[in-house]
């Protein structure tokens, strides 16, 4: 195993350069747009756009790919990462944010399907699950790191917008030094939504509703610590305390789930979620200490849906299915974060910038609702045809689900 590690370490070490950048942009452009003024609308765009820039890399990644090869679509996303980025600090207006956060998206799911084709070539099936395990600890780790990165500096400075434009630029070394033979080339799998659908329809609906609530989540969650009085260290450990919270309970959590109907555990977590963000809706003007404890606990119940919705729906399809069929969920979800920031920013233009939990809450809600419907209607599932629990990538490509240890 520390061989195969040692082989991919300039790989993991790009992915955790790049992805460092990413929590510290993630928290900077929400905040930063903000401060500038732009209207409520604005926002849910850009937050919106990123997305449509990644559904389109998703598509268009593979044959780029298939074009120059994985080194020169990794130096070239990298590129327009960092020019994108810059561009934003030089150009504070509207118009130019949303067309460079779409630019920006697109880029970000190449780079995104280059580590993780990468990692794929390089993890044996005997040690891919845990090559899998440690390309997602990098993954979290890098993204606590980039938002805690938010505090080095104020907002509305160039200094913020050049260290990750830095971060871009540097992550090209370690691939760019890497002896590693080019990997093959990454194909988008057929996607047949409406046949996943009539076979798991929890699944399906479960990563429409991640996608809807989890992208307005992280394009106002900075907004809402910067409109209740977080100043740049509260900020950023404000939104490291959510990831973290989502990253320490999604194995424990989806053990639990391989133990009975993972729909109990997803109408659980959706509940609490819920009525958790019921709290922050009613609480949101408490101290910090109880701002901070409270995102902690959502966290841990809004994050690891996505996970429980792709296990519950591979435990309703052969393993041969797998790629495709979490390559539908993944596209789904990512479509429909399209969309969320979007329409929360609709919510929070007339209740003000707490009611992001509220809209959360509803999309919740409407989840636990159609999840105790399905009791009635679905037969359970639990036995040796269910596969265990995997943790998910935060972000990532459809190359990423080759490297899962679920798949074929």
């Amino acid at each position: 195993m520390r061989q195969q590690l040692y082989s991919i370490a300039a790989i993991l070490l790009s992915a955790a350069i790049f992805i460092a950048g990413n929590g510290l942009i993630g928290t900077l452009i929400p905040v930063r747009a903000h401060l500038a003024g732009f209207s409520t609308e604005t926002l849910g765009i850009i937050g919106s756009t990123y997305y449509m820039g990644f559904v389109a890399g998703c598509f268009a990644g593979p044959r780029l790919l298939a074009r120059v090869g994985h080194s020169r679509t990794f130096a070239v996303c990298a590129g327009i990462t960092a020019a994108t980025t810059l561009l934003q600090s030089i150009f504070v207006s509207a118009t130019v944010w949303v067309v460079m956060r779409a630019g920006f998206g697109f880029a970000a799911a190449s780079l995104y399907m280059v580590i993780e084709s990468w990692l794929n070539e390089r993890a044996p099936s005997e040690v891919r699950g845990r090559i899998f395990a440690t390309y997602m600890t990098v993954n979290y780790a890098s993204l606590i790191v980039g938002q805690m990165l938010f505090s080095s500096n104020k907002p509305t400075s160039f200094t913020l917008f050049d260290l990750t434009a830095a971060l871009y630029a540097l992550c090209l070394i370690p691939v760019g030094l890497t002896l590693l033979p080019q990997p093959q080339t990454t194909q988008v799998p057929k996607l047949y939504p409406m046949r996943l659908y009539r076979t798991s329809p929890v699944g399906v609906v479960g990563c429409i509703a991640v996608g809807l609530a989890n992208s307005a989540l992280w394009a106002w969650a900075p907004i809402f610590a910067q409109d209740h009085g977080l100043n740049r260290a509260w900020l950023s450990t404000f939104m490291s305390v959510l990831t973290l919270g989502g990253a320490v309970v999604q194995l424990p959590l989806g053990r639990l789930s391989d133990r009975m109907d993972r729909r109990y555990v997803i109408g659980a977590t959706c509940l609490a979620s819920a009525g958790l963000g019921v709290a922050l809706y009613l609480l949101a003007g408490s101290g910090r200490g109880e701002l901070l404890a409270l995102i902690g606990v959502f966290g841990m119940t809004a994050l690891p849906f996505y996970g429980l919705s792709v296990a519950h729906a591979n435990d309703r399809i052969p393993r041969e299915a797998f790629v495709e069929a979490s390559a539908t969920l993944l596209m789904l979800n990512a479509l429909a974060a399209c969309f969320g920031p979007s329409l929360a920013a609709q919510v929070i233009r007339y209740f003000g910038t707490e009611a992001l939990f509220l809209y959360t809450a509803v999309i919740h809600t409407a989840m636990a609702v159609f999840v105790a419907v399905r009791f009635w209607t679905g037969p359970s599932l639990i036995g040796e045809t269910r596969d265990k629990y995997e943790m998910m990538p935060p972000q990532g490509s459809p190359a990423a689900l080759e490297l899962d240890p679920r798949g074929p």
